[in-house]
């Protein structure tokens, strides 16, 4: 069973950046592909980026592409999200989830979930 904590969240203003950590435990987390997700009041959960277990291929939603990176450190198992010039519409909770298997976008594939953290941009 893999544990998954989310942090860094907060309350910025529209242009800033924030850096999302997920610290996993309880895994062997290099096994594990890591995916972040989003969900904003009243809408689904969107997909935002994953990053491969070994060898850091990663993908991008392309509403984020280019302003966010997504990270890992199988050393200290954890995966981050920088976020950059960062919009209102990028406020959400956002997850990390884990996954086996392919690298992809579609959420019922992970297995393990965070409970999420908050990122609210104002303009």
């Amino acid at each position: 069973q893999v544990q998954l904590v989310e942090s860094g969240g907060g309350l910025v203003q529209a242009g800033d950046s924030l850096r999302l950590s997920c610290a996993a435990s309880g895994g062997t987390f290099d096994s594990y592909n890591m995916g972040w997700f989003r969900q904003a009041p009243g809408k689904e959960r969107d997909f935002v980026a994953a990053i491969r277990r070994i060898g850091g291929s990663d993908v991008y939603a392309d509403s984020v592409r280019g302003r966010f990176t997504i990270s890992r450190d199988n050393a200290k198992n954890t995966v981050y999200l920088q976020m950059n010039s960062l919009k209102v519409e990028d406020t959400a909770v956002y997850y990390c989830a884990a996954r086996r298997g392919g690298l992809g976008p579609v959420a019922s594939l992970y297995e393990y979930w965070g409970q999420g953290t908050q990122v609210t941009v104002s303009s």
